[in-house]
């Protein structure tokens, strides 16, 4: 779910200026997955922008308040969701842990970094959503250990069915700052994309599986 329209829009200003998000519509890039996509998204460039980094963590900590009154704690989902977990977690004055994507293989083989009370309220922090699997993961994670999941929050979602299916089917309530019908709307406003490359780009998100194959 889209946190507020206004603060969108600024994000995916933001986004667009600092090549957080490029859009190829006609020369689309390859994810590990073998997916064809037409962007390819990386907000820890926001870490290293002070204006946006400012902005994200002002207005993202508002929000957290605003939608999880009861959250106690944060936990950022490894890897690009720690330094945003740790960021607000300090504006928050929370606690904060981290969750692995799989427990580690030596020492004491922890699957969640850091310490997080049983019971504790966490929201959990990402990056980026979308097919929500490894958001997921990390939720599922944070259960099995005694955490409730008051919901997660991330900055950007690509907004395809099955991850909104997926949080869903596991009762996990979530917010996003921005997504992909937000900054394709931006994007064309700003003269980033043409309007003739519109529609292959909103085709993408409806079957992104087999978009761009032959």
């Amino acid at each position: 779910m889209l946190y507020n329209e206004i603060i969108a829009r600024q994000i995916a200003d933001f986004l667009l200026e600092i090549k957080a998000v490029l859009l190829k519509p006609n020369d689309p890039f390859t994810w590990a997955s073998g997916w064809k996509s037409p962007i390819y998204c990386d907000n820890r460039l926001v870490l290293s922008e002070l204006d946006a980094r400012n902005y994200l963590k002002t207005n993202w900590a508002e929000a957290i308040k605003n939608v999880f009154h009861g959250a106690n704690a944060l936990a950022g989902v490894a890897t690009a969701g720690i330094a945003h977990a740790a960021l607000l977690a300090d504006a928050l004055q929370l606690p904060m842990a981290y969750v692995r994507s799989k427990p580690k293989e030596h020492g004491t083989g922890k699957n969640i970094e850091g310490k997080l009370a049983d019971g504790s309220k966490a929201v959990v922090i990402e990056d980026l959503i979308s097919t929500g699997k490894s958001s997921l993961q990390a939720v599922h994670s944070l259960r099995d250990e005694g955490v409730k999941v008051e919901g997660l929050f991330a900055i950007f979602t690509y907004d395809f069915p099955e991850a909104q299916k997926a949080f869903d089917d596991a009762g996990v309530t979530f917010y996003t700052l921005c997504s992909y019908p937000v900054l394709l709307e931006r994007a064309l406003e700003k003269k980033y994309i043409a309007q003739e490359d519109l529609s292959l780009l909103q085709s993408w998100r409806e079957n992104p599986s087999v978009w761009g194959k032959k």
